[in-house]
Parts: C-alpha cells; structure tokens; sequence
C-alpha cells in the first residue's frame, strides 16, 4: 500500500494541475491523490498533492501563503489576463516610466480587495465563471479581500516588469497584472508565472515528474504535518482521547499538529472556548 503523504511537484509548462494529478496516481498506484491549488497550464513551479491519508491535509493547506515569480507585459490586455489569451486591445507605453510602474505596483502591498480574473474556477450560480467565459458569456465577479505580503519590483525592462509576490491564498497574479496596467492607463497582462513556495514547501523539495518517475517517493504525512503546522507532541492518555475525536485542555494559538509518543500524526485541532477541538483527526 501507498503510504500517505505529501508529493512536491515542479510542474512544467503546459500541461493541466489535474495531468500532473493523473500521472503521480499512476506512479503512486492509488486513485487517491489531490493538489493543494491549482496552477495554469502556462504557469510552473511548486504544486503541493496530497496521496492517501493526506489529502484530507489539503484542505487545511490551501489556506496557507504562497510565492510567486512573474513577469507582466504592460500596454496589451487579454481576455484571460495572462497570454494565453485573445488580445483585447493595445495601447502605446511610451510615457510610461519606471518610477510610475514601481509607484503603482507599490500601491497593491498589504490588504486589498481583488476582483478575481474572470478566467477563474470560481463558482457562478453552480458553474466555474472559465466555463461561462467559454460560452461567451460575460462575467463580473464581485472584489474579495487578499492580502499582499510583499512585491518586490526585481527588473523593469518596459514594457516588461519582473516582480515577485508573497501572498495570501486566494490572490490571482493575474489580477495584479491586470491592475497595474489599468492603473498606469495602459493595461497589461500576465507573460510567465512560476509558484516558488506553497507554505513551507519550496522549490527546494520540488521534484519534476521525471524525477518521480525513476524513483516516487512521498514526504510522511507526519514529517508533513510537522512542516506546515505548530506542533504539540501528547501523552498517552491524550493521545487515546484524540483517538476518540475529545477535545483537549490544550493551549494552542490557532490549527495545531498533535503527536502520539511514539511520533505517530494523530489530528488537527483548533482552540475553541478555551480548549483545543479537532478539526481533522486522521486516526481511528
């Protein structure tokens, strides 16, 4: 049997989240196998799949930070916000400076409403607003609150400006090209995306799928638990009432990984009226 855990996948280019998750179910062997966000075709980088057990930890990760290289085209808009796109319009840049590209793109550091692209998976009255866009639809989705850690302006070779972001779950690098260029009068979209972290997990664990086709190897779903949540290791008799789904007179700050003495990942909890609660136990 497969064991559960964590697979970090550097996905290439042009091919689907849901192809990478078709080819670690064949490696794995097991049909259970999810990702933890989705990346475009035309994006790379850091794809975290959960296999087993694991990926009921998903979930829970999504929710997590992530970072991000990108490189946007000022002057050009695009129905999808990125390249992959038909060309809506274009403009001349010619007076746009890069104090103004560094001024505007400063303007989007910190907790800010984002209008999602409309080429999303979000849901519009029971259908993903990328299908409806398809049919020739056209679709507004409503401004949601995301938060910007950090936009580092790397390299500005106008009309292309390299930047990285760290950011909140949910924020659409796209939306920030799309911005920016609407912001600078211009217009603009997104030329190349690679995901550099998901949480804690980096580039720097990320294998390719060529990688994982000589030797498939998974990250324990405990070393992964470890990893991405503060963890509290337990008694014995905690750890049988864990096993029970109890809740705990544990103090923890937020979702916590709790540990059986022998090292073995029992669950999830969250404080809650001064005791800890499971959220997810992945015992029984």
């Amino acid at each position: 049997m497969t064991a559960s855990g964590l697979v970090v996948v550097d996905k290439p280019a042009g091919i689907t989240s849901h192809d990478v998750v078709s080819r670690v179910r064949r490696l794995a062997g097991t049909r259970k196998v999810g990702h933890a966000g989705t990346l475009d075709p035309m994006a790379t980088g850091v794809l975290v799949l959960g296999v087993e057990r694991a990926t009921r930890l998903l979930g829970h990760l999504l929710m997590t930070d992530k970072s991000y290289e990108a490189t946007i085209r000022l002057g050009v808009t695009t129905v999808t916000d990125d390249a992959e796109g038909d060309v809506m319009e274009t403009r001349d840049t010619s007076d746009v400076t890069e104090a103004a590209v560094r001024e505007a793109l400063a303007r989007f550091v910190g907790d800010i409403e984002q209008v999602p692209t409309a080429v999303s998976a979000i849901k519009v009255d029971g259908k993903r607003a990328y299908q409806r866009v398809r049919a020739g639809e056209d679709v507004e989705l409503t401004a949601r609150p995301v938060t910007i850690h950090e936009l580092v302006v790397t390299r500005v070779a106008l009309p292309e400006v390299d930047v990285t972001v760290r950011c909140s779950s949910g924020t659409y690098i796209r939306a920030i090209a799309r911005d920016v260029g609407e912001a600078l009068g211009v217009g603009g979209h997104l030329t190349a995306l690679r995901r550099t972290a998901v949480g804690p997990y980096g580039l720097d664990v990320a294998q390719t799928l060529d990688q994982l086709g000589e030797e498939f190897s998974v990250l324990p779903i405990a070393d992964a638990a470890r990893s991405a949540f503060p963890a509290v290791d337990l008694d014995d008799s905690q750890a049988q009432a864990v096993r029970y789904g109890r809740p705990l007179a544990l103090p923890i700050d937020g979702l916590t990984a709790v540990f059986a003495p022998d090292g073995e990942f029992l669950a999830l909890y969250r404080p809650e009226g001064g005791n800890a609660r499971p959220a997810a136990v992945f015992v029984g």
